[in-house]
């Protein structure tokens, strides 16, 4: 009896030390000291990204407090922010990577003038010229991924050609001090309309109860395979914390916003739900999928990710295309905001703000760390920069170092964060 006790215990304490602890039991204390452990040991996600939006958010509300939290400029916050992060969240796939693309801006200005072409010479509705447009994306995301992953030519060169020549190919499509008009209803209302108040309601109730089931029942799932989770205090508090912020923009949204009484001006703009179904594609793609696994896996180790059988080449070659087909709908969200296209539409620093956005928002530049929801934080950090030195009557020079300040500040945050992971075996 007493050897079948000391077997059980052995067994027992090898349990513990291997697998038990993913079948452990969290109660909200644990679950603090591990989520400490993990930031300590740098693994730091969103957390600079959120601190930072929301310190500004009290910056530029303590600074212009009659106008930064106005109805009408919550709205122009968002319209504002929708190019960059549509971008953003297209150079997330390839930052994953530890790549780069230079021509992603460009790219989305010869997507938008594609389209705007085909509207306005070619009279072609306004979905074969979206479709069309971001086939010429995805083309030119191919070529790309072709010449990096195949060629084997460096990703800064290779996209630091086509920065160059895309701008040459805008310039000949529209001409030189040309500007093309987008004049189709459906294409300015990404931008430039809002919904009916009572469908952004439905909306805004949808995706709480949406989000509530999903991360409920993932932690159901995890109940039933005795898996360790988080405990379900947390979950609910998250689900209220997410459903109380979409219900608060979306009644901010929801008031009469018009400068005059004779108009009304209310509702969520169409834009924003368009990046909230990019958002929720593109997080499913990257964390429920085998593809996006891979992606991760490619960019943490590229050699044992070969090893274990992906194809890392192919791997390489669909986030470009992934990346600039997202930059041809961040270019016709903005030829809707501007109502025009122009031969230098994407250039600029329309590149460094989407990189920005990304960076900022917690995505690694050494790949293999980065979620899709780091485009929408760092986006946001972009756009509440450019809004609030805007109401505060600031110069164009100030803006720029400001950006590039918290972007450096990202970038070594980032970079720091590395090397404590490597330190602690993370």
């Amino acid at each position: 009896m007493s050897t079948e006790m000391s077997k059980g215990a052995a067994a027992a304490t090898l349990a513990d030390s291997d697998f038990a602890v993913d079948r452990r039991t969290h109660d909200v204390r644990s679950a603090a000291l591990d989520y400490w452990s993990r930031v300590r040991s740098g693994d730091l996600g969103a957390l600079p990204a959120i601190l930072g939006l929301a310190g500004l958010v009290v910056l530029f509300t303590a600074l212009r407090p009659e106008t930064f939290l106005s109805e009408r400029n919550i709205a122009n916050l968002f319209v504002q922010a929708l190019p960059v992060t549509i971008l953003a969240m297209g150079l997330v796939f390839v930052l994953l990577l530890g790549e780069i693309d230079l021509s992603a801006g460009v790219a989305s200005g010869v997507c938008a003038a594609v389209m705007a072409k085909l509207i306005v010479e070619a009279d072609q509705p306004w979905y074969v010229a979206v479709l069309a447009a971001v086939a010429v994306g995805i083309v030119i995301g191919t070529a790309i991924g072709w010449l990096v992953a195949v060629i084997r030519i460096p990703s800064f060169v290779v996209t630091l050609a086509l920065f160059l020549g895309l701008q040459g190919i805008t310039l000949r499509l529209i001409g030189e001090g040309g500007t093309v008009p987008v004049r189709d209803e459906v294409i300015v209302a990404l931008a430039n309309k809002n919904m009916p108040v009572w469908l952004g309601w439905v909306l805004a109730v949808l995706c709480a109860v949406g989000y509530a089931a999903i991360q409920l029942g993932r932690w159901q799932q995890q109940r039933a395979r005795r898996l360790a989770g988080r405990p379900l205090q947390l979950v609910a508090a998250q689900c209220v914390v997410v459903a109380l912020a979409l219900l608060f923009v979306t009644y901010l949204l929801s008031l009469d916003r018009a400068p005059s009484p004779l108009i009304t001006l209310a509702g969520i703009p169409w834009g924003v739900p368009l990046v909230g179904v990019l958002l929720i594609v593109c997080t499913f793609v990257l964390t429920r999928t085998a593809y996006g696994r891979h992606i991760y896996a490619v960019g943490g180790n590229a050699e044992a990710a070969r090893r274990a059988g992906i194809n890392v080449t192919r791997i390489r070659m669909s986030v470009f295309m992934i990346c600039s087909g997202l930059a041809a709908v961040s270019g016709i969200v903005a030829a809707s905001r501007l109502n025009s296209v122009t031969p230098d539409a994407g250039a600029g620093n329309t590149l460094l703000l989407g990189v920005g956005a990304a960076v900022i928002g917690g995505t690694s530049l050494f790949g293999g760390r980065g979620k899709a929801r780091d485009a929408v934080l760092g986006g946001l950090v972009v756009a509440v920069i450019a809004n609030g030195l805007g109401l505060l009557g600031a110069k164009a020079y100030a803006n720029y170092l400001i950006t590039g300040s918290v972007l450096l500040l990202a970038a070594s945050i980032d970079a720091l964060a590395r090397r404590r992971r490597a330190a602690t075996g993370r």
